[in-house]
């Protein structure tokens, strides 16, 4: 599990399996992008503040059946390797026996600890709700390259790479990248919604409002089951 530490900016630093969040700033050389600041950082929220960021614009991705009896909320970061076996395995077991057959609506939010997670969230809604989750997708199935690729610029090279194998051309990528009104509205938006729903660590999961952690697929499954009994 990657637990979420407020109080200090984001930047990501890995201690004992866990994702601290330190210091999200940028360096001489780096896209405009590296200047957005995240979660706990105090400049950060009182700029959002002071503009009164308007966090309406952000598209809420979903699938299934808008009238499913079940909603399933994941909070989710893209450079979390908990994530990327969450969405590798039980994600798939998931979709096929709840979400296609209409029984759970699943809504994906992203969590952002640190820019690069940012950056891969830039990407993968830059093609759209048509395109988000498959993108998505080949984000976490490539993380561990990606995320290894060398350089920040390394690392926006490998993302756009997978940006461009699901059909988006490059001044479409290189525009959304550069987009830093939509990043720090992003980062506004997961703001307010970790703190409505109190999400500490993840994946972490709202099963119809009620929260729930990160457990094996049968689990889950049995407390899916058991909303759908009722």
């Amino acid at each position: 599990m990657t637990r979420i530490m407020t109080g200090i900016c984001a930047a990501v630093a890995v201690a004992a399996g866990v994702y601290a969040i330190d210091n999200f700033t940028g360096r001489q050389g780096d896209t405009s992008l590296l200047d957005i600041q995240l979660i706990g950082s105090a400049s950060a929220q009182e700029s959002a503040e002071a503009a009164e960021v308007d966090t309406s614009t952000i598209i809420e991705m979903v699938q299934g059946a808008e009238d499913a009896p079940v909603t399933l909320i994941e909070y989710a970061s893209y450079t979390c390797p908990h994530c990327a076996n969450f969405h590798e395995g039980a994600y798939k077991k998931l979709k096929a026996e709840y979400i296609d057959t209409g029984k759970v609506k699943f809504i994906y939010r992203e969590v952002y600890f640190d820019r690069f997670g940012l950056w891969a969230s830039m990407v993968a809604r830059c093609g759209g709700e048509e395109k988000f989750f498959g993108i998505t997708d080949r984000i976490f199935k490539q993380q561990s390259e990606w995320t290894r690729a060398g350089g920040p610029a390394e690392m926006v090279d490998a993302l756009k790479k997978i940006g461009r194998v699901a059909g988006i051309d490059n001044e479409q990528l290189e525009a959304c990248m550069q987009d830093a009104t939509k990043a720090q509205t992003l980062v506004t938006w997961y703001q307010e919604n970790a703190t409505k729903d109190e999400v500490e660590s993840t994946p972490s999961f709202i099963l119809n409002g009620t929260k729930v952690s990160n457990q094996p697929y049968e689990d889950l499954k049995a407390l899916i089951d058991a909303e759908l009994e009722e």
